[in-house]
């Protein structure tokens, strides 16, 4: 099943250009709901930089570092000064990394993608105590109840830093087979609901009614214990020096353990992708019968 699930790639650098049977095949890989693995293409840090494997560099309220390359603007840590530069230049480093990555991979994106987040993630997952909806050691696809995507794909590069540690994820079945087993449970959005929840500023644009079945699936995934222990899924032990990508909103995805991994989203309009009909958006409008954006 690992085979059926990563497109392994043979780099050992960031930038392109790439052999044309690499890129020939990573968009499809990727929209086919593979994961893109590379395990030649570590994050290297910087001596000054080993000082941030340590949950210390967080702020104590936050799980992650995060820089918008948009606006500069970090958060979620309390280095100060001298330090707390050093760690924006980490973030902003790897964001620049990732975005090569992609452009050299997908050059059929690279026009369309637009920077979400770029994280740093020094606190250990397994253990950690979150109410069941925000467990992400439970399988799930992204969605979220702030931020409506309105149809946009949610595309993630991930890198493993810790320096002897796996990073371990669970993959689970394919987003058509999940969004056809929940959907039944999710009733119809109210109509005022979208205009309520944006009026009231809980959601940080006009949520859809793509993004109402998103969230259901999101919710009722994690909600339904048998469902996690039951369905189809494998196991990933994805070592240090690492670096993998997935749309993250169609894989159906759980970290269950690791500590210290880099994360970069990027979103993707559907008329960005090599074949729209495979994204999440097409897909549940093919199962309810109608435009959902």
């Amino acid at each position: 099943m690992a085979m059926e699930i990563l497109e392994s790639l043979d780099i050992t650098a960031w930038q392109g250009p790439f052999s044309p049977e690499i890129v020939a095949k990573a968009a499809d890989a990727l929209e086919t709901g593979k994961l893109l693995y590379a395990p030649q293409l570590p994050f290297e840090l910087l001596e000054d930089e080993r000082q941030f494997l340590s949950p210390e560099c967080l702020d104590g309220k936050s799980k992650n570092v995060s820089f918008r390359p948009d606006s500069g603007v970090m958060k979620g840590t309390r280095c100060q000064g001298v330090e707390r530069d050093r760690l924006l230049n980490m973030l902003q480093r790897y964001y620049t990394l990732a975005s090569d990555l992609l452009d050299g991979l997908c050059p059929g994106y690279s026009q369309h993608l637009r920077p979400g987040f770029t994280s740093f993630r020094p606190a250990e997952i397994a253990g950690r105590v979150t109410s069941w909806r925000h467990d992400d050691t439970r399988l799930h696809v992204d969605a979220f109840p702030s931020r409506p995507m309105q149809g946009l794909r949610i595309l993630r590069v991930f890198t493993n830093v810790n320096p002897r540690m796996p990073r371990v994820w669970r993959v689970g079945e394919k987003f058509e087979q999940a969004a056809a087993h929940f959907l039944p449970g999710i009733k119809s959005p109210r109509p005022w609901t979208a205009s309520l929840l944006y009026w009231l500023r809980i959601a940080k644009g006009r949520r859809t009614e793509y993004d109402h079945y998103m969230l259901g699936i999101h919710d009722h995934m994690k909600a339904d214990q048998q469902y996690q222990s039951q369905v189809s899924q494998m196991q990933l032990a994805i070592p240090p020096g690492t670096t993998w990508a997935c749309f993250t909103d169609s894989v159906s995805h759980a970290a269950l353990s690791g500590q210290f991994a880099f994360e970069q989203t990027f979103y993707l309009p559907v008329s960005g992708m090599k074949d729209p009909a495979r994204s999440p958006l097409r897909v549940l409008e093919r199962l309810v019968g109608r435009a959902l954006t």
